[in-house]
């Protein structure tokens, strides 16, 4: 299974986000920086932002000083829940034309490859990501690096 481009670039932001977060509200990044460090397009980046706001899973604070920030605590940004939410769907092959569709145990076997997929991502949240914090504030270079 391969998901989109829309999928990592949204677990890049809470990544990063998550990294940065300080646990009191603080941490805050901008798109344009997010987009910086990871060297992709800022329009796309924004869109992607803008879903998972709505989404409840960042939270944007507007005016001068403002940016975005994990919208709940990263241990309960449960990773299945994000990828269900930014995936289309999941059909892996498109049977609906074949021939042999009425016999084929095909559609039922990825189903189920599917599931367990989507089960693993289940038992994991953003904080399970985040085992070194530290390595990553270095990498997207914050200044305040100390911050665990």
């Amino acid at each position: 299974m391969k998901l989109t481009r829309y999928t990592d670039y949204a677990m890049r932001v809470l990544i990063h986000l998550g990294s940065r977060d300080d646990g009191n509200g603080g941490g805050l990044s901008s798109i344009a920086e997010i987009a910086r460090v990871y060297d992709i397009s800022q329009n796309h980046l924004m869109k992607v932002v803008q879903d998972l706001g709505r989404a409840g899973f960042v939270e944007t604070v507007r005016g001068r000083g403002g940016g975005i920030r994990l919208g709940r605590p990263a241990k309960d940004i449960n990773l299945g829940e994000l990828v269900r939410h930014t995936e289309a769907g999941f059909d892996l092959v498109d049977c609906s034309t074949c021939m042999i569709q009425s016999a084929c145990g095909l559609p039922r076997v990825l189903a189920e490859a599917t599931r367990a997929f989507l089960t693993v991502l289940d038992n994991y949240s953003l904080v399970d990501l985040l085992d070194h914090r530290l390595d990553l504030r270095r990498l997207f270079s914050f200044e305040d690096d100390k911050q665990p």
